[in-house]
């Protein structure tokens, strides 16, 4: 029983002080390498806690909450960092979720209301365009605002500012970061049923890291905007700016 508490429970493992420094893909990969069983449990974690279907918005706040502290390299205590960020973020993940869903819906009806049309009518083309760009944005921007979320206490309208600053400053690594999820879940349907256990191993929680890695740097940028330009905040203990 005590090993299986301290699986749970236990400090992550982190890297050597004198360590050199890495950037990009090689950090991307040294992290995966040294957390991918953390990750394996954190997935776990975000299935559990996402069953009820409405809790999802408050699994996936919580799991990038641990997501920006790997990123990050700060100390983890898996299920304790996990648990207290969802009953933290519910109400407000719950509330930008659904409203980010709402914006997801109406891009996907015009997408298919607009290419259906484009069949027979080239002038629907521009629309479709803008549809697809549309989306495209809101997914980028959805990114940015859950890292911001779990990073910074900020009021709505500011997180909206910032998280729609980020979007434009930095789009290409939040797309990257989405086509790489977009890879995994491609790799889980050509290959099943060999592929099986892929949602229940790491689909979502390396996904999840991904982002929290493509957007981070984009985030600590508008975050760290002169004072003249964002209102003083409060942030969460332990953050690195």
């Amino acid at each position: 029983m005590q090993r299986l508490r301290e699986m749970w429970t236990k400090e992550g493992p982190g890297i050597p002080k004198d360590a050199p420094k890495r950037t990009g893909l090689a950090l991307f990969a040294e992290i995966l390498a040294r957390e991918w069983w953390e990750m394996v449990k954190l997935n776990i974690l975000f299935i559990l806690a996402s069953l009820f279907v409405v809790t999802l918005p408050a699994a996936l706040v919580a799991m990038a909450r641990v997501s920006v502290a790997l990123v990050e390299d700060r100390n983890t205590y898996l299920l304790r960092d996990f648990t207290e960020a969802f009953l933290r973020y519910f109400w407000r993940a719950t509330a930008w979720g659904l409203t980010l869903a709402g914006a997801f819906a109406i891009c996907l009806q015009a997408i298919l209301t607009y290419a259906a049309g484009a069949r027979d009518n080239l002038m629907l083309a521009a629309p479709l365009a803008i549809a697809l760009v549309a989306t495209a944005f809101i997914a980028v921007f959805a990114c940015h605002l859950v890292m911001l979320i779990v990073m910074r206490d900020l009021p709505a309208l500011r997180l909206l500012r910032l998280a729609a600053l980020g979007s434009v400053v930095r789009p290409l690594p939040a797309l990257a970061a989405l086509a790489f999820n977009a890879t995994l879940w491609l790799a889980h349907i050509l290959f099943y049923p060999v592929s099986v256990f892929m949602p229940a191993t790491f689909n979502f929680s390396l996904g999840m890291f991904a982002v929290a890695f493509g957007v981070h740097r984009a985030v600590v940028l508008v975050l760290d905007l002169p004072e003249a330009m964002q209102p003083p905040c409060k942030p969460h203990a332990g953050n690195a700016s």
